[in-house]
């Protein structure tokens, strides 16, 4: 099984980033408002992915950005556009 590290950003320039194992589900319930730190702030685009072979990869990774400073992840995410 395959994880997906994604980030998520909305209109008002806020970004999410997590794991998953489905990450079109996962997409969905952030739009749908189940998950308490995503409800009311979309609609959520996906700007940004990396795929691992597990699961304890993607959190590692996970971990690593969100200790990232903002212009770290703009560019990160501005790469992957490219």
């Amino acid at each position: 099984m395959t994880y997906t590290l994604s980030i998520l950003q909305n209109s008002e320039d806020r970004f999410y980033i997590g794991q998953t194992s489905d990450l079109e589900k996962r997409i969905e319930r952030h739009n749908a408002g189940d998950n308490p730190y995503t409800k009311h702030k979309g609609p959520w685009v996906l700007v940004y992915t990396e795929i691992f072979g597990n699961r304890g990869d993607a959190m590692i990774r996970e971990k690593q950005l969100k200790k990232w400073r903002r212009e770290l992840l703009l560019n990160l995410i501005q790469q992957f556009d490219n």
